[in-house]
């Protein structure tokens, strides 16, 4: 899937990725490829990718939005 990890001042990722696992405000949640649209809020705490060659990359976040369609994943942070 395409992921865009962006703040208001600078663009943090821009790939594909296979898994991300977000601290949204109900809990840690993930997606995967071919995940059904999502809009969600997130709260304070780690990013974490699984990039297509199995490597991770991790975030801190203050908080943020999702928003997840057709495998295109926009992540708004702080």
């Amino acid at each position: 899937m395409n992921v865009r990890i962006i703040k208001p001042d600078e663009t943090l990722y821009e790939g594909s990725a296979k898994l991300l696992q977000l601290p949204g405000t109900n809990g840690l949640f993930e997606i995967m490829e071919h995940h059904a649209p999502i809009i969600s809020a997130l709260k304070k705490g780690v990013l974490r990718m699984v990039l297509n060659d199995g490597s991770e990359k991790t975030y801190d976040i203050r908080g943020g939005v999702i928003k997840g369609q057709q495998d295109d994943i926009l992540i708004m942070v702080q």
